[in-house]
């Protein structure tokens, strides 16, 4: 239990944890991380009969990590301390880890069978934040799971030790959960009630805004697939149709599609092109320092796309805009470099000036993949 004050309901926490152990027929302890409490949340703890690791580095990561490094047995269920998870009924639990799983869930929400008591979490918290972020880990990470805020979980020592968390804030719950979902762990759920937290002397240390935040923040980090890539992608193809339509001046109606939509779409797929660039980079290093698994269509991606490749395709790019940009310049040379038929060139200079940069950006991209691709021999 990550405990930073809570002299109000600790002390009733660990009564039932202690029922919920002898109801689930198990040996274990009852393990308080303190992160600083300065309310005698201590004293409390260690009358009840739990044991106390004092965690100094201050957050809610730190405090979990802290209390998991210390517990010393083979299975580990943590939740908070303000009395909200009924720790008396996690035979569930018990039973998921005799299964074999690898990650037990508690649910809170209907969706996966759970309940929430009257006043027990926000109405923003109910219906916008936690299915909104549980809907986007079930399609960008596959996450089987219709919970993703709960604190109450269940998982092996040994397995915690493999996903190599990195967070040391409220991020560290969510990081838990995409990390097991991207390296295939078994993941179940457990129904729970959610009850209201018995606080007095404080309010939640949850922050809406700021901890929503947080987690968008989180899970766009982890998934450069949603951050950069698709979104690149999408740039490029509307760069393209812009080209489609305006090299050959198609009208719609009234509207005339010209020049300037080619120096638009021209701005659309540079934009593009560097964030599917992005999303390339992002994966390797991410991949190659541990931060997430490795990736078969990137390692299939690199067998087809490697250095001496992207370097000739940047030449030919960069070579083939030049040669547009020389045929404007031969043109406004013929013309005594005076005025030049800005429509009719721009036709030229658009596409050439594209070509050139794109060509660039890949010559100096692919040296730049190559090094993040260079990782430390184990």
């Amino acid at each position: 239990m990550p405990c930073l004050n809570e002299a109000d309901t600790l002390a009733t926490c660990i009564k039932k944890a202690r029922v919920g152990l002898e109801r689930a027929g198990v040996r274990g302890e009852v393990l308080v991380a303190d992160n600083g409490s300065t309310d005698g949340s201590v004293e409390i703890a260690e009358k009840a009969g739990a044991r106390v690791a004092h965690v100094k580095e201050k957050g809610y990561g730190m405090a979990l990590r802290g209390g998991i490094k210390a517990a010393e047995g083979k299975w580990i269920i943590m939740g908070d301390a303000d009395d909200s998870y009924d720790f008396s009924e996690i035979g569930g639990f018990v039973e998921r880890f005799r299964e074999g799983y690898d990650l037990v869930m508690g649910c809170r929400l209907p969706g996966g069978g759970g309940k929430i008591m009257p006043k027990a979490m926000p109405v923003s918290h109910r219906w916008v934040g936690n299915p909104m972020f549980t809907m986007m880990a079930r399609h960008m990470f596959s996450s089987p799971i219709h919970d993703v805020y709960c604190g109450l979980r269940g998982f092996s020592k040994e397995f915690y030790k493999g996903l190599d968390l990195r967070c040391q804030g409220m991020e560290f719950a969510t990081e838990m959960i995409i990390k097991a979902s991207l390296n295939g762990a078994r993941i179940t759920e457990v129904p729970i009630t959610l009850h209201r937290d018995g606080r007095l002397a404080h309010a939640p240390h949850l922050k809406t805004v700021r901890d929503g935040w947080r987690t968008l923040r989180f899970f766009l980090i982890l998934s450069p697939r949603w951050l950069f890539l698709i979104p690149g992608i999408i740039a490029v193809l509307l760069g393209m149709a812009g080209y489609a339509v305006a090299l050959p001046g198609v009208k719609i109606g009234q509207v005339t599609f010209d020049a300037h939509t080619l120096l638009f779409s021209s701005l659309a797929i540079l934009l593009g092109f560097q964030s599917v660039v992005f999303a390339i980079f992002a994966k390797t290093f991410a991949i190659n320092e541990g931060i997430l698994p490795g990736d078969p269509q990137l390692k299939r991606f690199y067998k087809v796309v490697y250095l001496e490749r992207g370097l000739l395709a940047g030449a030919a790019g960069l070579l083939g805009g030049v040669a547009l940009l020389a045929v404007v310049v031969a043109q406004w040379w013929r013309g005594g470099f005076g005025h030049l038929d800005y429509p009719h060139t721009m036709r030229w200079v658009s596409p050439g000036m594209r070509r050139t940069a794109l060509g660039c950006e890949r010559i100096l991209s692919s040296f730049c993949v190559s090094i993040l691709g260079m990782k430390k021999p184990r």
